[in-house]
Protein backbone atom coordinates (compact mmCIF):
# COMPACT_ATOMS: atom_id res chain seq x y z
CA UNK A 1 0.00 0.00 0.00
CA UNK A 2 3.04 2.30 -0.34
CA UNK A 3 3.50 4.83 2.66
CA UNK A 4 0.05 6.10 2.29
CA UNK A 5 -1.63 4.58 5.70
CA UNK A 6 1.04 7.38 6.72
CA UNK A 7 -0.31 10.27 4.72
CA UNK A 8 -3.69 9.38 3.95
CA UNK A 9 -6.57 8.96 6.46
CA UNK A 10 -7.58 5.33 5.29
CA UNK A 11 -10.27 4.47 7.41
CA UNK A 12 -12.20 7.78 6.46
CA UNK A 13 -10.73 7.55 2.98
CA UNK A 14 -10.52 4.05 2.60
CA UNK A 15 -9.20 4.44 -1.26
CA UNK A 16 -8.13 0.44 -1.35
CA UNK A 17 -11.88 -0.38 -1.08
CA UNK A 18 -11.81 -0.50 -4.81
CA UNK A 19 -15.83 -1.48 -4.83
CA UNK A 20 -17.64 0.12 -2.45
CA UNK A 21 -15.77 3.42 -1.59
CA UNK A 22 -14.51 3.57 -4.95
CA UNK A 23 -17.80 3.47 -6.46
CA UNK A 24 -19.40 5.50 -4.54
CA UNK A 25 -16.84 8.32 -4.83
CA UNK A 26 -17.48 7.46 -8.71
CA UNK A 27 -21.20 8.15 -8.59
CA UNK A 28 -20.67 11.39 -6.50
CA UNK A 29 -18.49 12.71 -9.20
CA UNK A 30 -20.87 11.83 -12.20
CA UNK A 31 -23.91 13.12 -10.92
CA UNK A 32 -22.45 16.40 -8.98
CA UNK A 33 -19.44 16.72 -11.73
CA UNK A 34 -17.43 17.91 -8.36
CA UNK A 35 -16.18 15.45 -5.15
CA UNK A 36 -14.96 16.98 -2.10
CA UNK A 37 -13.39 14.33 0.24
CA UNK A 38 -12.32 16.06 3.50
CA UNK A 39 -10.03 14.99 6.00
CA UNK A 40 -8.46 13.46 3.15
CA UNK A 41 -4.76 14.16 4.70
CA UNK A 42 -3.94 12.98 8.57
CA UNK A 43 -3.03 15.94 10.45
CA UNK A 44 0.77 15.08 10.14
CA UNK A 45 0.92 15.10 6.69
CA UNK A 46 -1.13 18.31 6.53
CA UNK A 47 2.01 19.96 9.01
CA UNK A 48 4.28 18.27 7.14
CA UNK A 49 3.27 19.41 3.91
CA UNK A 50 2.44 23.30 5.60
CA UNK A 51 5.85 23.39 6.35
CA UNK A 52 6.86 22.33 2.91
CA UNK A 53 5.01 24.51 0.99
CA UNK A 54 5.85 28.06 2.96
CA UNK A 55 9.62 26.86 3.04
CA UNK A 56 8.95 26.65 -0.99
CA UNK A 57 7.48 30.12 -1.51
CA UNK A 58 10.33 32.35 -1.78
CA UNK A 59 10.93 30.42 -4.96
CA UNK A 60 7.64 30.21 -6.55
CA UNK A 61 6.91 32.14 -9.98
CA UNK A 62 4.32 34.97 -10.00
CA UNK A 63 2.27 35.42 -13.10
CA UNK A 64 -0.55 38.03 -13.86
CA UNK A 65 -2.69 37.04 -16.89
CA UNK A 66 -5.96 38.73 -18.61
CA UNK A 67 -7.21 36.02 -20.46
CA UNK A 68 -11.01 34.94 -21.45
CA UNK A 69 -13.23 31.96 -19.72
CA UNK A 70 -12.09 29.70 -22.89
CA UNK A 71 -7.96 30.71 -22.44
CA UNK A 72 -8.15 30.80 -25.84
CA UNK A 73 -7.11 33.96 -28.27
CA UNK A 74 -10.17 36.69 -29.03
CA UNK A 75 -12.64 35.34 -31.58
CA UNK A 76 -12.31 37.83 -34.24
CA UNK A 77 -15.40 36.79 -35.66
CA UNK A 78 -17.08 38.12 -31.80
CA UNK A 79 -16.87 41.46 -30.67
CA UNK A 80 -14.92 42.56 -27.59
CA UNK A 81 -18.23 42.58 -25.49
CA UNK A 82 -18.75 38.94 -26.18
CA UNK A 83 -18.95 36.44 -23.43
CA UNK A 84 -15.75 34.88 -24.62
CA UNK A 85 -13.66 37.46 -25.13
CA UNK A 86 -14.45 39.43 -22.55
CA UNK A 87 -11.12 39.65 -20.18
CA UNK A 88 -10.65 38.38 -16.87
CA UNK A 89 -7.74 38.23 -14.18
CA UNK A 90 -5.74 36.01 -13.14
CA UNK A 91 -2.83 36.17 -10.59
CA UNK A 92 -0.84 34.02 -8.47
CA UNK A 93 2.71 32.16 -7.57
CA UNK A 94 3.16 28.74 -8.73
CA UNK A 95 6.36 26.23 -7.97
CA UNK A 96 7.03 23.26 -10.18
CA UNK A 97 7.57 19.81 -9.89
CA UNK A 98 11.23 19.93 -10.23
CA UNK A 99 11.54 21.64 -7.24
CA UNK A 100 9.19 19.02 -5.10
CA UNK A 101 11.37 17.78 -2.66
CA UNK A 102 12.01 13.68 -3.44
CA UNK A 103 10.64 12.94 -0.24
CA UNK A 104 7.65 15.07 0.00
CA UNK A 105 4.24 13.97 0.52
CA UNK A 106 3.21 14.79 -2.98
CA UNK A 107 5.26 12.19 -4.28
CA UNK A 108 4.27 9.81 -2.52
CA UNK A 109 0.47 10.08 -3.45
CA UNK A 110 0.85 11.38 -6.82
CA UNK A 111 2.99 8.25 -7.89
CA UNK A 112 0.82 5.80 -5.44
CA UNK A 113 -0.55 2.82 -7.92
CA UNK A 114 -3.17 2.87 -5.45
CA UNK A 115 -4.16 6.18 -5.55
CA UNK A 116 -3.91 6.36 -9.40
CA UNK A 117 -5.79 3.24 -9.28
CA UNK A 118 -8.69 4.72 -7.30
CA UNK A 119 -8.60 8.10 -9.49
CA UNK A 120 -8.86 5.71 -12.45
CA UNK A 121 -12.14 3.61 -11.59
CA UNK A 122 -13.85 7.25 -9.87
CA UNK A 123 -12.60 8.88 -13.00
CA UNK A 124 -13.77 5.96 -15.58
CA UNK A 125 -10.20 6.22 -16.99
CA UNK A 126 -7.85 3.35 -18.96
CA UNK A 127 -4.54 5.13 -17.73
CA UNK A 128 -2.72 8.00 -16.51
CA UNK A 129 0.53 9.29 -16.96
CA UNK A 130 2.84 11.86 -15.34
CA UNK A 131 3.22 15.02 -17.45
CA UNK A 132 6.74 14.43 -19.65
CA UNK A 133 8.30 17.59 -18.84
CA UNK A 134 9.81 17.93 -15.48
CA UNK A 135 7.77 21.25 -14.43
CA UNK A 136 4.21 20.27 -14.86
CA UNK A 137 2.89 17.17 -12.91
CA UNK A 138 2.74 18.30 -9.17
CA UNK A 139 2.57 22.02 -8.22
CA UNK A 140 2.20 24.38 -5.47
CA UNK A 141 -0.29 27.37 -6.22
CA UNK A 142 -0.12 30.43 -3.89
CA UNK A 143 -2.55 32.92 -4.12
CA UNK A 144 -1.45 35.93 -1.78
CA UNK A 145 -3.41 39.37 -0.67
CA UNK A 146 -6.17 40.49 -3.60
CA UNK A 147 -4.58 37.68 -6.02
CA UNK A 148 -7.15 35.03 -7.41
CA UNK A 149 -7.97 32.85 -10.65
CA UNK A 150 -10.75 34.30 -13.15
CA UNK A 151 -13.90 32.73 -14.60
CA UNK A 152 -12.65 30.19 -17.00
CA UNK A 153 -13.25 26.67 -18.72
CA UNK A 154 -9.97 24.19 -18.15
CA UNK A 155 -8.53 23.04 -20.37
CA UNK A 156 -7.74 19.70 -19.03
CA UNK A 157 -10.69 17.21 -18.85
CA UNK A 158 -10.29 16.76 -15.19
CA UNK A 159 -8.45 18.69 -12.07
CA UNK A 160 -7.54 17.11 -8.69
CA UNK A 161 -5.70 19.44 -5.80
CA UNK A 162 -5.45 19.25 -2.38
CA UNK A 163 -5.76 22.27 0.10
CA UNK A 164 -2.92 23.02 2.24
CA UNK A 165 -3.83 26.30 3.64
CA UNK A 166 -7.17 28.47 3.37
CA UNK A 167 -6.87 32.20 3.25
CA UNK A 168 -9.12 33.73 6.68
CA UNK A 169 -11.22 35.70 3.97
CA UNK A 170 -11.94 35.19 0.49
CA UNK A 171 -10.25 32.64 -1.52
CA UNK A 172 -13.49 30.64 -1.95
CA UNK A 173 -14.15 28.24 -4.96
CA UNK A 174 -16.81 29.16 -6.95
CA UNK A 175 -18.39 27.18 -9.91
CA UNK A 176 -21.80 27.03 -12.46
CA UNK A 177 -22.74 23.67 -14.06
CA UNK A 178 -24.09 23.72 -17.58
CA UNK A 179 -22.22 26.23 -19.11
CA UNK A 180 -20.39 24.32 -21.29
CA UNK A 181 -20.75 20.61 -22.90
CA UNK A 182 -17.15 19.50 -24.63
CA UNK A 183 -18.41 16.56 -25.90
CA UNK A 184 -21.41 17.93 -27.55
CA UNK A 185 -19.58 21.22 -28.63
CA UNK A 186 -22.26 23.42 -26.42
CA UNK A 187 -21.40 26.51 -24.85
CA UNK A 188 -24.15 28.53 -23.43
CA UNK A 189 -23.01 32.66 -23.75
CA UNK A 190 -26.16 33.72 -21.47
CA UNK A 191 -24.97 31.84 -18.99
CA UNK A 192 -21.15 33.08 -18.55
CA UNK A 193 -22.46 36.57 -19.72
CA UNK A 194 -24.62 36.41 -16.54
CA UNK A 195 -22.01 35.07 -14.45
CA UNK A 196 -19.31 37.86 -15.62
CA UNK A 197 -21.77 40.38 -14.30
CA UNK A 198 -22.90 38.78 -11.47
CA UNK A 199 -26.61 38.45 -12.19
CA UNK A 200 -27.02 34.66 -11.59
CA UNK A 201 -26.04 32.95 -8.59
CA UNK A 202 -23.03 30.31 -8.42
CA UNK A 203 -22.64 27.49 -6.45
CA UNK A 204 -19.63 27.73 -4.17
CA UNK A 205 -17.76 26.20 -1.82
CA UNK A 206 -14.68 26.92 0.72
CA UNK A 207 -12.64 24.31 0.61
CA UNK A 208 -11.14 23.22 4.02
CA UNK A 209 -7.30 22.45 4.38
CA UNK A 210 -6.46 18.74 4.15
CA UNK A 211 -9.26 18.52 1.49
CA UNK A 212 -9.01 16.38 -1.73
CA UNK A 213 -10.95 17.88 -4.75
CA UNK A 214 -11.35 16.36 -8.05
CA UNK A 215 -13.60 18.74 -10.69
CA UNK A 216 -14.45 18.15 -14.30
CA UNK A 217 -13.16 21.75 -14.97
CA UNK A 218 -13.60 21.65 -19.00
CA UNK A 219 -17.38 21.53 -18.51
CA UNK A 220 -17.91 24.04 -15.57
CA UNK A 221 -17.10 27.54 -15.23
CA UNK A 222 -15.19 28.44 -12.07
CA UNK A 223 -12.70 30.83 -10.38
CA UNK A 224 -11.10 31.62 -7.54
CA UNK A 225 -12.62 34.72 -5.65
CA UNK A 226 -9.43 37.55 -4.72
CA UNK A 227 -7.96 36.60 -1.21
CA UNK A 228 -8.80 38.84 1.15
CA UNK A 229 -6.64 38.02 4.06
CA UNK A 230 -2.71 38.91 4.60
CA UNK A 231 -2.78 34.25 5.06
CA UNK A 232 -1.91 32.97 1.76
CA UNK A 233 -4.24 30.19 0.27
CA UNK A 234 -2.45 27.10 -0.52
CA UNK A 235 -2.95 24.58 -3.27
CA UNK A 236 -1.35 21.94 -4.71
CA UNK A 237 -2.50 20.17 -7.81
CA UNK A 238 -1.61 16.82 -9.07
CA UNK A 239 -1.43 17.04 -12.73
CA UNK A 240 -1.90 13.97 -14.98
CA UNK A 241 -2.55 13.26 -18.79
CA UNK A 242 -4.19 10.35 -20.34
CA UNK A 243 -1.53 9.68 -22.83
CA UNK A 244 1.99 9.21 -22.40
CA UNK A 245 5.00 11.42 -23.18
CA UNK A 246 3.08 14.71 -23.44
CA UNK A 247 4.46 17.93 -22.37
CA UNK A 248 2.78 21.08 -21.20
CA UNK A 249 2.77 23.27 -24.20
CA UNK A 250 5.92 26.12 -24.24
CA UNK A 251 3.71 28.81 -24.21
CA UNK A 252 2.19 27.12 -21.09
CA UNK A 253 5.36 26.64 -18.72
CA UNK A 254 6.39 30.17 -19.55
CA UNK A 255 3.42 31.91 -18.30
CA UNK A 256 3.09 29.67 -15.18
CA UNK A 257 6.28 28.63 -14.17
CA UNK A 258 8.77 31.45 -15.68
CA UNK A 259 10.96 28.88 -17.79
CA UNK A 260 10.53 25.98 -19.84
CA UNK A 261 13.32 23.54 -17.84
Amino acid sequence: MDNLQNIIDLKQHPINDLNSYTMQCKKELQENSILILKNFLKPEALVKLKLEAKALQEKAFYSFQEHNVLLAEKNKEWDDNHPCNVEVVSNKGCVPHDLIPDNSCLRSIYTSKLFQKFLKIVLSLEDIHPYADNLSSINYNYYDFKQQLGWHFDNASFAISLMIQSSESGGKFQYLKNARCVENNEINFLKIKAVLKNKILVDEILLEEGTLALFYGNNYLHRVTPVTSKKSRILATLNYNLKKHIKLSENARIIFFGRLN
